[in-house]
């Protein structure tokens, strides 16, 4: 691993530990290089090959966890949930994806798989996120939806 300060070759792991429920291992690590000797922490994860995404437009594309990422992190701006839980959230998507065993998955199914991550983790972040995915034009669509959350949690 090279030290993202000065770019030696040379690091050292001063501490492992399992993260994001044992899907993860965080690495901490020290720069060798006697004039730098900065510490940082990297994340270990298996890596899976993950299906193709079939878009609504029928063009496929390979599955990507940094769009994943992105729109979970646009529907969790300044809201009160931590990168580990978006995290844990994230692989839990992928291991939901991975479980079908399909070689193709719809961008459909995905949406409906973040939908239900966020809706388990914040509210507002879930009907940002049911906004933009179902492409509400109206207020009655943002009360229709808030009104099946109300019904849902009764």
């Amino acid at each position: 691993m090279h030290c993202p300060f000065c770019g030696n070759r040379a690091t050292r792991v001063i501490d492992s530990r399992f993260a994001s429920d044992g899907d993860q291992i965080r690495r901490r690590r020290e720069c060798q290089n006697e004039i730098c000797k900065e510490r940082f922490t990297t994340y270990e994860t298996a890596n899976f090959n993950m299906p193709t995404v079939k878009k609504s437009n029928n063009i496929k594309q390979p599955f990507s966890e940094h769009k994943l990422r992105d729109g979970m992190m646009r529907a969790l701006k300044k809201r009160p949930v931590s990168i580990e839980q978006m995290e844990s959230a994230i692989i839990r998507i992928k291991k939901s994806i991975l479980s079908t065993g399909k070689s193709e998955v719809s961008s459909d199914q995905i949406g409906e798989h973040v939908m239900q991550e966020l809706r388990s983790l914040d509210d507002v972040a879930y009907v940002r996120f049911a906004s933009v995915y179902n492409s509400f034009n109206t207020i009655a669509e943002f009360k229709h939806i808030i009104e099946q959350m109300e019904n849902s949690s009764d």
